[in-house]
């Protein structure tokens, strides 16, 4: 692991940008080694471990895009209709060879092999027919509704690039290659926990003062999502001697340790000195609302993170700093989610120097332009306020006064969470 930078050994020090913070992240971890093969049908999320290259052209033969009748272009008269004798048929799958195609229509279907010699399909809808003749009419193109072989893919092209998350797309292409396997990157095992004597397992008593843990059930998903294996540690007390244990095993088996809370500077946040027990620790002070300063370190070889602990801002700033690490992790370059322009539906105000991601349902108006709507509470600890709106509103650090109107990013939860 890089060496950590350290912004100040509390909160103080200059604001670091999101863009920023992605790049140190990026410097800080090193992909995860071992590879496996996979079934093709099992390497959805997967990240390719090396190029895929293409055995054979795709499609493999010239065929036809359309049902309807293929000819060579060469025999269409220059000017208005054509008439050509309707002379064999082809269709999808069926062997094309001996048919022939000079001075004649060959009736097609789509995906069927193109005739030898022809190079042009009419629709079917655009033909007409007199007693075994087809009527052509003017204006086709040369080459018009046929697919040429390679159209899509080029044999010995890559199909597929290393560092590539597989999507259900492109298990298609590889698919349609003829691929049942892929080699793909080892995913990283990513250790979560939450720490906290006030905090309760869902389905167990609540004790006075207690409450149930919600965030390590955001986290699970969210590290899912970003492609990583959950290694789920449970609620770990505060107990100083027994947490550094924990995280010293933890580290030793997995290949990121995340958590969220206790690791500020408050004599009851015993985790901070626990990871500095058995490694290093850094506070990075990010210019993003909601969120604070977000803890990176390393437990012996093995790289810590500590998030805030309100769920609000553990979701965002895992959307926008552990995401990439995991990314990172994984072999795979951190994608940042495509923003859509929306009018905001509200006046807002905020400090300058800071970027913050206002949470917001989305109403379509007349114009064709969505309509953003602030969710009306805005604490970090509300979590209907993420599970009753549809996104996230980005106001940029120069803004401080945005009157109502104003068109701003908008990022919908999608985009972040997979």
């Amino acid at each position: 692991m890089a060496q950590l930078s350290r912004d100040s050994e509390a909160f103080g020090g200059a604001l670091m940008t999101l863009e920023q913070a992605g790049e140190r992240v990026v410097a800080l971890v090193q992909p995860v080694s071992g590879t496996q093969v996979l079934a093709l049908a099992d390497a959805d999320g997967r990240v390719l471990a090396q190029d895929v290259v293409a055995g054979l052209d795709l499609p493999p033969f010239a065929n036809s895009a359309v049902d309807g009748y293929a000819v060579r272009f060469a025999d269409l008269a220059t000017a208005g209709e054509t008439r050509l004798p309707v002379a064999g048929r082809v269709a999808a799958g069926a062997d094309a060879g001996g048919v022939t195609t000079s001075g004649v229509a060959v009736r097609v279907f789509t995906g069927a092999p193109m005739p030898d010699g022809a190079d042009t399909v009419f629709m079917q809808e655009d033909v007409a027919l007199d007693e075994g003749v087809a009527i052509l009419p003017a204006g086709l193109g040369s080459g018009a509704n046929a697919r040429p072989a390679g159209e899509d893919i080029a044999r010995g092209t890559v199909a597929a690039m290393a560092g590539q998350r597989l999507r259900p797309q492109d298990l298609a292409l590889l698919s349609a290659l003829g691929l049942i396997e892929v080699t793909v990157r080892r995913r990283p095992r990513v250790a979560v926990f939450s720490t906290g004597d006030e905090l309760a397992e869902p389905g167990a008593p609540l004790a006075p003062a207690a409450i149930y843990d919600a965030n390590r059930a955001l986290l699970r998903a969210m590290i899912a999502r970003a492609g990583a294996e959950v290694i789920d540690l449970g609620i770990l007390r505060d107990e100083r001697d027994s947490l550094a244990q924990n995280l010293a095993r933890a580290a030793g088996d997995c290949d990121l340790v995340l958590t969220s809370g206790g690791v500020s500077t408050g004599e009851e946040d015993h985790v901070k000195a626990a990871v500095e027990r058995e490694g290093e620790l850094a506070f990075w002070r990010i210019g993003i609302k909601p969120g604070r300063p977000v803890a990176l370190g390393r437990i012996g070889a093995t790289p810590f993170i500590g998030l805030p602990g309100n769920p609000v801002a553990v979701f965002v700033t895992f959307a926008f700093v552990a995401r990439a690490l995991i990314a990172r992790l994984a072999g795979t370059q951190p994608v940042r989610p495509m923003a859509l322009p929306v009018r905001l539906g509200f006046a807002y105000r905020k400090k300058e120097g800071r970027r913050e991601y206002v949470r917001v349902s989305l109403e379509p108006t007349a114009d064709g332009v969505m309509v953003a709507r602030k969710h009306p509470q805005d604490g970090a600890g509300v979590l209907t306020s993420l599970t009753r709106t549809d996104g996230l509103v980005e106001l940029a650090e120069s803004l401080t006064a945005i009157p109502e109107g104003t068109v701003v990013p908008f990022l919908a939860y999608g985009s972040l969470v997979g």
